[in-house]
């Protein structure tokens, strides 16, 4: 009886895998969950299995080519990564932009942060397993979609900026103005129905209230941009070192309460304050062209770039030579994030494990990058080599 008795006081470690695909889960990832008594104690995130090469591609390519490829690196961020890639060549090129363009493109940007932040709370529903807020959510998120169309000619990768401005199709009529300003009546009015429901709802609340906690000095630690940084309290958001946003008028949304339910309403009061700056936008939208095209090709060093998009900091930077792309590096908001996925994993029960990580509003198909294996003397292996090891 006794010897029973120390067997069940026994810690035992038990792995438990998820992926690489999962039904909480948009996108390909391996999660390892190393668990004791069914409480996660660590959590270790793998990704890789969707990596396009799309740097490498880029390397050679005309400016202008390799621009439009950016926008196939995420499909929810595709105009953030053309824009960011457009205005890195303007920067080394010192291409002014004209004034009607600068808007247009902040107009499209908060366009794209409205459908990814109902896209992020669509899915937080999901994972929470209410398919009904999950639908309403959704269903709010089709007007957006359906103004990105109108705009761009694609609901998706709607290929608005070039270099020196925006291309002619996303020209704002009064026809479209007067739908955008539609549209943001009634997304406003419905988001607002749906965050009334939702923190309302005590069994929602009770499951997201505490959970996957991320302490303000470790997402400083990690490195965390974005909303998963600001839900920690820390008032940090990368528009206010943009000269696209100088003249917009918003407030920096912040939570303390640095858990699931400070995501969640991160992203809530957000989409008020994108709304807020697509009016301003629309109200003073200057007169005048919106492209110039009077810039030439030269020769630079590096250059960088970095905006705010709606999951954090996006980095892009390359030279340019002879009118094409060289060295290109980009790196996305969850490259840095992926650190507080884990943490926030830590000390939650393991059905609480996915919830955890999709709080931060993972992409992890646009942040898969190469892997360079190397021996213990520091030699990096070549592909026969490794293909030789294979079994």
């Amino acid at each position: 009886m006794e010897e029973k008795k120390a067997k069940k006081q026994e810690i035992i470690e038990t792995e438990i895998q998820m992926g690489t695909v999962h039904p909480a889960a948009l996108e390909p990832y391996r999660v390892r969950f190393f668990v004791e008594d069914e409480i996660i104690k660590d959590a270790e995130i793998t990704i890789g299995v969707n990596h396009r090469g799309i740097e490498r591609i880029m390397e050679g390519l005309p400016v202008e080519k390799a621009n439009m490829l950016t926008e196939k690196i995420c499909g929810i961020c595709s105009n953030a990564h053309t824009w960011n890639s457009v205005r890195t060549a303007e920067k080394g090129l010192g291409v002014e932009v004209p004034d009607r363009a600068v808007y247009i493109r902040v107009i499209v940007g908060e366009l794209e942060r409205l459908h990814s932040h109902l896209l992020y709370l669509g899915h937080g529903c999901e994972t929470l397993a209410h398919e009904t807020f999950s639908m309403r959510v959704f269903f709010i998120r089709e007007t957006i979609m359906d103004l990105l169309g109108m705009i761009g000619g694609n609901r998706v990768q709607y290929g608005c900026s070039i270099i020196g401005g925006v291309r002619p199709r996303c020209e704002l009529d009064d026809n479209r103005i007067r739908r955008i300003l539609d549209g943001m009546d009634l997304v406003e009015k419905n988001v607002a129905d749906f965050a009334d429901r939702f923190v309302h709802d005590s069994i929602v609340l009770s499951r997201i209230t505490g959970t996957g906690y991320i302490p303000q000095e470790q997402a400083l630690k990690l490195a965390v941009s974005g909303p998963t940084l600001r839900a920690t309290g820390v008032k940090r958001d990368l528009r206010t070192d943009m000269y696209e946003y100088d003249n917009f008028d918003y407030d920096i949304i912040t939570q303390d309460t640095c858990d699931v339910k400070a995501q969640l309403l991160m992203r809530v009061f957000e989409i008020f304050e994108a709304i807020k700056i697509i009016r301003q936008a629309i109200r003073d939208l200057p007169e005048g062209k919106i492209t110039d095209r009077s810039w030439e090709m030269v020769d630079t060093g590096l250059i960088e770039s970095y905006i705010e998009v709606p999951r954090g900091t996006l980095y892009h930077s390359y030279a340019i030579e002879d009118g094409r792309v060289r060295h290109s590096i980009i790196r996305t908001p969850s490259m840095s994030n992926i650190g507080a996925m884990q943490y926030a994993c830590i000390d939650n029960h393991i059905t609480d494990g996915q919830l955890c990580i999709v709080q931060c509003d993972p992409c992890f198909t646009c942040s898969d990058r190469a892997i360079e294996v190397y021996d213990t003397n520091n030699n990096k292996l070549d592909k026969s080599i490794l293909k030789s090891n294979i079994h």
